[in-house]
C-alpha cells in the first residue's frame, strides 16, 4: 500500500501550558508534522501526517499527543480533504 499525506485536526482538553511549551512537547514526542493552536480557548493540533491510511495517521498522531501529555477530545477533517480520498 502506498503512503500519502492526511490532513486533520485533533482537538484537546484545555490545559495550562502556553503554545511554545506545547509545541516543544509535541516536537519531542515525534510530532514534527504538527501545528498546535487555540481557538476560543480550545487547544488543537493540526497534522499533515504521512501514513498508509487515514486510520493509521490518526492513531499515530493520537499517540504522539498522548506522549506529549495532551488528551484528545475529537478529530476533525475538512470536507475538501475527505472528498480527495
Amino acid at each position: 500500500m502506498t503512503s500519502r499525506i492526511f490532513e486533520f485536526t485533533l482537538w484537546l482538553e484545555p490545559e495550562s501550558r502556553d503554545l511554545l511549551e506545547w509545541s516543544n512537547a509535541l516536537y519531542e514526542a515525534g510530532a514534527d508534522d504538527s501545528s498546535p493552536g487555540e481557538h476560543c480557548g480550545e487547544p488543537y493540533v493540526s497534522f499533515h501526517r504521512e501514513a498508509e491510511s487515514f486510520e493509521a495517521a490518526v492513531r499515530s498522531a493520537y499517540r504522539d499527543v498522548q506522549s506529549a501529555g495532551g488528551r484528545v477530545v475529537r478529530c476533525e477533517i475538512d470536507q475538501e480533504e475527505m472528498a480527495a480520498w
